[in-house]
């Protein structure tokens, strides 16, 4: 398990591209847009998440040539098979997280750290694991050395013991399960939020762990990427 550190208390600073003078895409409006008709309209009520994802340049977390559809209602192309999950999506979870500015989150699927780039802006810190070495050198380039962020390259189901416990556990998209190494990694009391998957639907869900284990409950229904590496065994059929 390979461990990168990025870890200051500054504000986000990515190399975002905005400006319409060589004729390329208004990021900044399409970023206005995004937070208009994706997350003030559907339940993305936590004004430090809206204001988070207002400020960080969601452009600067994706390949070149799918730049312009940054901001889409849709999962966004990274390679390797993984997309980004919808901005909806990320913003209902963070929502319904009820983070804190002293939380310290374990972030499942971190991509190309476009969601921890969003936490950093709001918690205290972040260690956020993803299991693709690429994914996870973009996510290092967008991000500079300005986020209290922790990239961790590793197995996704299997998060980072290490630095527990968390008091956040946010799953950046959807999984059959959540392994009980993961909910191990959290605090008593500390919460959690994920998408899961359930028999070709996708919904996200919140709970809180408790001495006695822990529960989800669904709050919606909402296309969501799904993660590798979660998938449980299925019975044998003769």
């Amino acid at each position: 398990m390979t461990t990168i550190s990025l870890d200051t208390n500054s504000t986000t600073r990515t190399r975002a591209a905005v400006g319409t003078s060589d004729g390329g895409p208004d990021f900044a409006v399409m970023r206005h847009a995004m937070v208009a008709s994706q997350l003030r309209t559907n339940a993305v009520s936590d004004q430090r998440v809206v204001a988070a994802m207002a400020r960080v340049p969601r452009e600067a977390f994706v390949p070149d040539d799918v730049r312009s559809i940054a901001y889409r209602d849709a999962p966004i192309p990274l390679g390797g098979g993984r997309y980004a999950n919808l901005p909806m999506a990320t913003g209902r979870l963070l929502t319904e997280a009820y983070l804190t500015a002293t939380d310290r989150v374990l972030l499942i699927g971190a991509a190309t750290g476009y969601t921890a780039a969003v936490l950093a802006e709001i918690v205290g810190t972040v260690v956020a694991v993803d299991s693709d070495a690429s994914l996870l050198g973009t996510a290092r380039d967008a991000l500079g050395a300005t986020l209290s962020v922790e990239l961790v390259e590793g197995p996704m189901a299997q998060g980072h013991a290490a630095g527990a416990p968390y008091d956040v556990l946010v799953i950046d998209g959807a999984v059959e399960a959540i392994p009980d190494t993961l909910v191990a990694q959290i605090r008593s009391g500390g919460r959690i939020v994920a998408g899961i998957a359930d028999r070709g639907v996708t919904r996200l869900a919140s709970g809180r762990k408790t001495d006695g284990g822990f529960a989800l409950a669904a709050f919606v229904d909402v296309e969501c990427v799904t993660l590798p590496g979660f998938e449980t065994p299925k019975p044998f059929k003769f």
